[in-house]
This record gives structure tokens, C-alpha cells and sequence, in this order.
């Protein structure tokens, strides 16, 4: 607890614990990337399924709804009997929670693609594969990059709950400060936790720009 007369932050605890600060950051990392990944590869192929058969989609939707509704806290209650207190729980959570938000934003943007330009694409003698491939992935990226950019900041801020079932990360920081009332690892913790989601945010436009760099023209151009 601080105590009258403490500075708010304690700078010296924060030089003493930068190693502490590069691996929970790492973690933070790691737990992030293998979620979206593994997320984005299931909305992907949902979403492919849906546009071919549209009558998949509200099913598909309504259990990527009934997933993202459950409280962290709820979800790890009912895998950790199963999965135990592991890695395993954490990503499953994690994953659940990008569903809805990368499926709706995939199926958008699938759905946006003119039928002409497709119509163009098979009568030049693209096949299925290409025209998904090479003309409605590339026109729909932009909506798919949104969706996330969305899921990404979400899944950042979901990890540091992950340190409640023993995840090494920046929510580590929290939990501690919380338990021993102390201030500086929880501002450390969650400042961080921003500081990477704003990163990861501003990343992932970037990367649109220069992958689709047609859509920042078109906005120019309005």
C-alpha cells in the first residue's frame, strides 16, 4: 500500500523488474498472435462456408454470439475442469471471443465484392479458387482488416484476464498490485496493456496500406 508522502509510481521498482517487463510483454504477445491467428483460420473457412451456403450463416452466428457472450470468468470455470489450468483454457477462451466479431466483418466483406467483377474474373477462365483467391479476398481486405483491428485490441485487453488462471503475463502486473495493494505494477500492467493495443492497432493498418494500397487512393480520392 503506499504510504503519505510515496511517490505514486515507484520508478525504482520498475528498473528493478525490466526483465520481468520484456517476457510478460512477450507472453502478452504470444497468447495474442496464436488467438487471432487461430481465430481469423476458423472465421476465414466459416466465412467461405456462409457465402457458399447462405443458409449456414445464422447458426454459424448465433453460436459465435452465444461464445462471445459469456464472461471470461464463466468460460474459464467451465474448461478448467477439463483443460485444467493451462494454456490450452486460456486459448480456447481467447478464441471464442474473435468469432463473432471476425466472421460478421468476413462475410461483409466477401458479401461486398461486385458480381460483375466476379462475373469478369470467371469469364477471363479463373477458376473458384482464384477468383476467391485473387478477387474477393484482395477487394474485401479492407473490411477484414477492420474486423481485426477490432478483435486484435479485444483479445489484448482479454489476455491480462488470463493471469487469474496462472498465464504469465502483462495482467500479472495487475493481479499482483491488486493482491498486495501496490500501485505501480497495476498502472504498469495496464498502461502496457494499452500502450499494445494502440500499437497492434496502428500495425495492422499500416499493414492494409501497404498490402491493399488501392483503398487509401479511393479515400484520397473522396
Amino acid at each position: 500500500m503506499r504510504q503519505p508522502g510515496q511517490p505514486f509510481v515507484n520508478w525504482g521498482w520498475i528498473a528493478g523488474h525490466t526483465d520481468d517487463l520484456v517476457t510478460r510483454i512477450l507472453n502478452h504477445l504470444v497468447l495474442t498472435g496464436i488467438a487471432i491467428g487461430i481465430g481469423f483460420a476458423i472465421s476465414l473457412a466459416l466465412s467461405l462456408v456462409i457465402v457458399r451456403y447462405r443458409w449456414t450463416y445464422a447458426p454459424v452466428t448465433w453460436v459465435a454470439g452465444v461464445l462471445y457472450t459469456i464472461p471470461s470468468l464463466a468460460l474459464f470455470g467451465l474448461l478448467i475442469p477439463i483443460t485444467g489450468f493451462t494454456a490450452t483454457t486460456a486459448e480456447i477462451a481467447l478464441v471464442s471471443y474473435t468469432l463473432l466479431i471476425l466472421i460478421r466483418n468476413t462475410v461483409a466483406g466477401l458479401d461486398g465484392v461486385p458480381a460483375d467483377v466476379r462475373d469478369a474474373a470467371v469469364g477471363m477462365g479463373f477458376s473458384p479458387t482464384q477468383v476467391v483467391l485473387k478477387v474477393d479476398l484482395p477487394l474485401a481486405l479492407p473490411v477484414i482488416v477492420a474486423g481485426l483491428r477490432v478483435a486484435t485490441v479485444t483479445t489484448i485487453g482479454l489476455v491480462t484476464v488470463t493471469a487469474l488462471i496462472g498465464m504469465d503475463n502483462l495482467g500479472t502486473f495487475i493481479t499482483d498490485g491488486l493482491q498486495r495493494l501496490f500501485v505501480t505494477p497495476i498502472l504498469v500492467g495496464a498502461v502496457l496493456s494499452i500502450a499494445l493495443a494502440v500499437a497492434a492497432d496502428l500495425l495492422l493498418l499500416g499493414a492494409q496500406r501497404l498490402i491493399a494500397p488501392w483503398t487509401r487512393t479511393a479515400r484520397a480520392g473522396r
